[in-house]
């Protein structure tokens, strides 16, 4: 019965850091600004920092199942 949130939690966790962890990569490789108005280097590691969070929650997530 508490499966169904579990899943769905621990998609959207993983999916949504795994594309923050992407595109901050890619961001950084072409060298534009992560976020606009911070410096590059604060931008790119508090957002890798959330991208990998947020995919360990969601992995979490999945291993409570």
């Amino acid at each position: 019965m508490e499966s169904g949130p579990a899943i769905f939690a621990g998609a959207a966790f993983t999916l949504f850091g795994g594309a923050l962890l992407l595109w901050t990569t890619v961001r950084v490789r072409q060298g534009e600004p992560v976020a606009l108005g911070v410096a590059p280097r604060a931008a790119a590691a508090l957002t890798g920092l959330a991208g990998a969070l947020f995919l360990a929650l969601g992995l979490w997530c999945f291993g409570r199942l």
